[in-house]
């Protein structure tokens, strides 16, 4: 079942932006959205839209959050 349209929340230019930069650090999916406020699925999808590749690491290997 698909999020209707009016649920999704959009991307703005910044969050875009903050992505292509964190995607070329070789960044963590998860920290990605951590960072974003996203769903790694949210990101993934985005960044695939965008030409983009983006690394996954398992759970136990990634930094812990700083919040």
């Amino acid at each position: 079942m698909s999020v209707p349209q009016f649920m999704r929340k959009q991307w703005t230019a910044e969050e875009v932006f903050q992505l292509r930069k964190l995607a070329r650090k070789n960044t963590p999916a998860q920290v990605i959205a951590r960072k974003l406020g996203r769903s790694i699925d949210a990101v993934y999808v985005k960044a695939s839209r965008e030409g983009l590749s983006l690394r996954l690491v398992p759970e136990q290997e990634l930094p812990v959050s700083q919040s």
